[in-house]
């Protein structure tokens, strides 16, 4: 290759790794190797926007439960849905989404983005006028969807050669061990960048992908961190924090092999426009465990099990909020308490999130108490359900997750302002308390309703033990 051919060959390069993008969106493009999504073309601005390929719950009911009870095998059940995610600079944004065939009919969700596409032959087009978490349907297509990311402007990203930066830039980034985050270091996965990883073949550990153990660490950026290539014969989280002062924001988590998001034992966090999507066993989205002063924003999550949910099983836990977010519930839980409460949780506010899919075996919402802690001061607010399956429950009782020889109190739970589209498909609303002196008090249903009617005292099952229940 001569001089002049190795230069021209190097700026193809470079070209190859930049964002695209126009005056309103800045688009990142996919990494080589990495296989995108075949089903929908999409872009923004007029600017061609990367697909790429999630797995997520089967659409078949049996199988997805199959996926989640037989753990070593989980991996096998799955189908495919698309994602794609861009930055939103200026606003408003014409998006357009192509498909093969003739669409019949879209749908834009969550409902309260209040989005109406046009259709036209075989494309759907809208307008996008601010960041936001969206889930496009075509022709009814609800398993194999398309989900779109529209970030804010990027405005904390960091120089690759600044101190206490771990950075991964464009490309894919194979990573075996575990990357230990301490005191005031970032960790930046660019747009573009994919970070693949795998389980630890050298020393055969079981510790988390990655490990925020430091104060006043951030995670940022706008790529990938992917766990395909984790096998469940030797499972590993793919993050766990444990620290003080983190703020996680823009990344996208795929495929975690079990807990995706587990915060033990932490302090003063803040996870913001987080994507996780995940299809196997175990693959929760945020565990709280025995941690205080948690934000949770504007995140989308799908995965197979739990979506946001608190546990105590070494320390109590308290002032948490999860806000703002779009959920897809396959199996468990939506908006969860429990099951392993060994200690106290006061102060948990679930508010103005949006559950667009939920085809559960469990709840929606629920606290799911077996062991002897004391739940108090638990809100449930402005949540707009699309469908469920299980409604609302309140239980203490013990199962297969307890650990403690008495039971414990549920105390102080407000439900206001939740509207459920459709009829729950099995249960409604069902509180049970253990017994007269491990009891649920305090419950208030505030306009709660179903089909835009209001429920009443006749739409709630709940046994001697629950006390002080108050319907508005």
């Amino acid at each position: 290759m001569n001089r002049l051919s190795s230069l021209f060959y190097l700026i193809i390069i470079a070209l190859s790794s930049c964002s695209a993008g126009s005056n309103r969106v800045m688009v990142y493009p996919a990494p080589d190797n990495e296989p995108l999504n075949e089903q929908y073309h999409v872009s923004a601005d007029g600017v061609d926007v990367p697909v790429y390929n999630a797995k997520i719950g089967n659409a078949d009911k049996k199988l997805r439960e199959t996926a989640m009870d037989n753990h070593a095998n989980s991996h096998l059940y799955y189908d495919v849905a698309g994602f794609a995610s861009f930055d939103l600079l200026n606003s408003p944004v014409e998006v357009s989404v192509t498909v093969a065939q003739d669409v019949k009919q879209a749908k834009i969700l969550p409902a309260s983005a209040g989005i109406t596409p046009v259709v036209e032959g075989k494309k759907v087009s809208f307008k996008v006028e601010k960041p936001c978490n969206l889930t496009v349907e075509i022709n009814g297509e609800h398993v194999k969807s398309l989900h779109l990311f529209v970030n804010p402007e990027e405005t904390d990203k960091p120089s690759p050669d600044a101190p206490g930066v771990v950075y991964f830039g464009p490309g894919v980034h194979e990573l075996t061990e575990t990357i230990e985050l301490k005191d005031n270091q970032t960790l930046y996965i660019a747009g573009g960048a994919l970070i693949r990883c795998a389980n630890d073949t050298v020393t055969g550990s079981r510790t988390p992908s990655f490990v925020v153990s430091g104060s006043n660490v951030k995670v940022l950026g706008r790529g990938i961190i992917d766990q395909e290539n984790v096998h469940r014969l030797q499972p590993r989280n793919m993050m766990v924090v444990n620290g003080d002062k983190l703020l996680m924001n823009g990344v996208i988590l795929r495929n975690s092999c079990v807990w995706t998001l587990s915060l033990r034992g932490a302090q003063n966090i803040t996870i913001d426009n987080v994507k996780i999507m995940g299809h196997r066993a175990n693959s929760d989205g945020i565990d709280v465990c025995e941690s205080h002063n948690v934000l949770i924003e504007n995140c989308f999550i799908r995965t197979l099990d739990d979506l946001i949910v608190v546990k105590t099983f070494n320390g109590t836990a308290g002032n948490i909020t999860a806000r703002q977010c779009v959920l897809w519930n396959e199996v468990a839980h939506a908006l969860s308490i429990g099951a392993e409460l060994r200690y106290d949780v006061d102060g948990v506010t679930f508010t103005d999130c949006d559950i667009i899919g939920d085809h559960c075996r469990e709840w929606s919402l629920r606290i799911f108490h077996c062991d002897n802690g004391v739940v108090r001061n638990i809100r449930f607010e402005n949540i707009r359900i699309d469908e469920s399956v299980k409604f609302i429950s309140l239980w203490i009782n013990s199962s297969m997750w307890t650990k403690s020889a008495e039971r414990g109190h549920i105390e102080n739970v407000v439900f206001k302002d939740i509207n459920l589209n459709t009829p729950p498909a099995q249960r409604g609303i069902e509180l049970l308390g253990f017994d007269a002196d491990h009891a649920i008090r305090d419950v208030t249903f505030d306009n709660v309703t179903v089909q835009g009617k209001k429920i009443t005292d006749k739409d709630i099952t709940a046994n001697d033990f629950v006390y002080d229940i108050k319907v508005q």
